[in-house]
Formats: C-alpha cells, sequence, structure tokens
C-alpha cells in the first residue's frame, strides 16, 4: 500500500517552518530578522516565494543552521520525504571543529530529526552546551566521552545515552573516528 506525502513535507519552506517552530519564533519575529515582510516570509514558508541564496544565508545565520542544510537532494521518484539514500544525506554542517553531521531524517517536518555524526580523533565540544530537547544517541563504532551534568560516561560502540535538557559536552580523546546515530526532538538543524 503506497502512503502518500504531503507535498509541503518534502518542501524547503516546510523546513523553514519547521526550525523556526523549534526557536519559539514567531513568523513577525523572524521576518524583523531579516528585514523582509511578513508576507514575503509568508510565502517563502509556503513554497510561493524562492529566496536567493543571500536570503538562505541570513535565514541560516538567524535560524543558526548551516546554509547546507537548507539546500535539498533529489531523491529518486517515489521516495521523496520516505528514503534518504547513503550518498544523497543534507549535510548540516560541522558547528564543531572535528565533527560532520548529516541528516539521516527525509526533511525537519517530523517532531524529532535523526543525525549521522562522525567525531575526529581528538575532537571535543570546547564550552558545554544546553539545548531544550530530547536527544537519544547510539554509538555506532569507536569511542566517545560524554559529560552530563558534569557527570563522566566513556562510551564505546553498542552504547546508548539519553540527554534530556541537561548540560554536556563530548570528546573523542581517542586515534580513531567515533561514529554517533542522534535523535533529537524537535528538530534542531
Amino acid at each position: 500500500m503506497k502512503h502518500d506525502i504531503p507535498i509541503d513535507a518534502r518542501t524547503l519552506g516546510a523546513d523553514l517552518r519547521a526550525l523556526r517552530k523549534a526557536r519559539g519564533m514567531t513568523l513577525i519575529a523572524l521576518a524583523e530578522k531579516l528585514g523582509k515582510s511578513v508576507g514575503w516570509l509568508s510565502q517563502v514558508e509556503r513554497d510561493k516565494s524562492s529566496p536567493t541564496v543571500a536570503d538562505l544565508r541570513a535565514m541560516a545565520a538567524v535560524l543558526d543552521v548551516s546554509v547546507s542544510s537548507l539546500f535539498r537532494t533529489s531523491a529518486a521518484p517515489g521516495e521523496e520525504g520516505l528514503i534518504v539514500r547513503a550518498d544523497a544525506r543534507r549535510p548540516i554542517g560541522s558547528r564543531v571543529a572535528g565533527s560532520t553531521e548529516q541528516l539521516l531524517s527525509p526533511d525537519l517536518t517530523d517532531d524529532f530529526e535523526m543525525i549521522h555524526s562522525v567525531f575526529e580523533p581528538h575532537a571535543y565540544l570546547p564550552e558545554p552546551a544546553t539545548r531544550p530537547t530530547q536527544e537519544v544517541g547510539y554509538i555506532v563504532s569507536g569511542n566517545f566521552d560524554l559529560w552530563i551534568d558534569g557527570t563522566l560516561f566513556h562510551l564505546t560502540a553498542g552504547d546508548s545515552f539519553r540527554i534530556r535538557g541537561h548540560t554536556y559536552r563530548w570528546a573523542n580523546p581517542h586515534d580513531a573516528p567515533c561514529v554517533v546515530i542522534w535523535v533529537i526532538a524537535p528538530p534542531v538543524y
């Protein structure tokens, strides 16, 4: 049985709307930060108007995401909104040196997002972070050090973790890369 994905769940506008809402921003607030009209932004979110590359850069900066995360890769017919092929993952952009992140979810319109992260040897998050999210992670390969509210956990392949708005930081103090799959709700990238 074929299930159709609503067309608005496969668009740039839908992703922008999801990112805006995840940050608790109104259409008016985002339009003001962009120096654009609410009408224009509403049209972009409904895919009635296409933003320029400069507009995308400004949106990415305000929403704190990489510009590359706003560009879509094409899916095979019938796979849109359902399947993400390994060679068609959207790069999210590296927020921290030594880490590479790719979106595993087809888009950002679900209640959560899945991220494929690779942490290079000796990479680390220099400052503790706190997000208003619920996150779970699974160590696919390598070793990973994770501090949650100041407590250090040494994780290895097959281990998993949960962060619920806690303060955390991470490090890969080892000589091999570490691969982690993250599930984050609500989407933040």
